[in-house]
């Protein structure tokens, strides 16, 4: 069986592609398909975006299609940056410039109040427009400074709850084990064992 990573990032391919290895499936994703167009993520939350993706790749390809739409909602913030979360500092920022968006606003916000949920969206969309989503979510608190050099996006600066290491500082297969993204697929991992 085949399916089709939604997207063009080369670390959440590597991250899903690890998650999922195990499964006996060939695992492609959109860069295998050079002609696809660029999937515009307008949706206003993070399952609206993943379904899109999801659905629209799948018609393209002709084959089932697996996409996340992921977001950091901190409370201090009201939840923000949520669903632009990888365009928070503007459309061709790079994960450092997110960060330093983010710590500079919350400066002066204290360590009590500094809490923030990773979640994670994933849809699987079958060639005949099924689809369907599950969630994974991360509780943790926003560090003062980054720490790490492993992981990518936020991950240098999410402490996830019950952890003395951020998301950087831990191994992939640590990180897999604990975050949003990792809680997200085991639940996808039975939908594809369905469809097998």
């Amino acid at each position: 069986m085949k399916f089709v990573l939604a997207t063009r990032n080369v670390h959440k391919i590597e991250e899903l592609s690890r998650m999922l290895s195990d499964l006996n499936v060939e695992i492609l994703s959109s860069r295998d398909f050079p002609d696809l167009p660029e999937v515009v993520e307008d949706g206003e939350t993070l399952e609206d975006n993943a379904i899109k993706k999801a659905k629209e790749i799948s018609q393209a390809t002709g084959l089932p299609a697996l996409a996340d739409d992921t977001g950091l909602e901190v409370a201090a913030l009201g939840g923000a940056p949520g669903v632009i979360s990888a365009r928070y500092a503007g459309e061709a920022c790079s994960y450092d410039d997110n960060n330093r968006k983010l710590l500079t606003e919350l400066e002066s916000v204290p360590d009590e109040e500094r809490g923030a949920v990773f979640r994670c969206v994933i849809a699987l969309a079958t060639s005949s427009g099924e689809v369907t989503t599950v969630e994974g979510r991360t509780d943790g608190i926003i560090l003062r400074e980054p720490r790490g050099g492993a992981g990518f996006g936020y991950d240098p600066i999410f402490l996830p709850n019950g952890h003395a290491r951020s998301y950087a500082e831990m191994s992939q297969d640590e990180k897999n084990a604990v975050s949003h993204r990792g809680r997200a697929l085991e639940a996808a991992r039975e939908l594809i064992s369905r469809m097998m």
